[in-house]
């Protein structure tokens, strides 16, 4: 059974940091392009980031870049996002999401990703 599942979310206040977890089952991460999205309540889906299958490209949403940084541990299987400094407008349901060699210019393209997880909640607020 194809799988990802994320992990490490949770309530942290202003300024703080968490590192998101996403572990993949049934399946190899090796050839999958990963991305990070992120729904608020109200708010569509957006897209935070997204790393290369070789982990030698990544991409931050302009608004994010400086504070989130994604990488992926392929002999592990699972990806990460590590989020600091953060803010009461972080706050949402984060999601992991792969894709099979997807294009950089794709990356931020949600409804190209076959495979998703179920998302894991953050709530910055003091």
């Amino acid at each position: 059974q194809v799988q990802l599942v994320e992990s490490g979310g949770g309530l942290v206040q202003p300024g703080g940091s968490l590192r998101l977890s996403c572990v993949a089952s049934g399946f190899t991460l090796d050839y999958y392009s990963i991305g990070w999205f992120r729904q608020a309540p109200g708010k569509e889906r957006e897209g935070v980031s997204c790393i290369s299958v070789s982990d030698k490209s990544t991409s931050y949403a302009d608004s994010l870049k400086g504070r989130f940084t994604i990488s992926r541990d392929n002999a592990k299987n699972t990806a990460y996002l590590q989020m600091n400094n953060l803010k009461p407008e972080d706050t949402a349901v984060y999601y992991c999401a792969a894709d099979y060699v997807l294009g950089r210019s794709s990356w931020f393209i949600s409804g190209l990703y076959d495979n998703w997880g179920q998302g894991t909640q953050v709530t910055v607020s003091s």
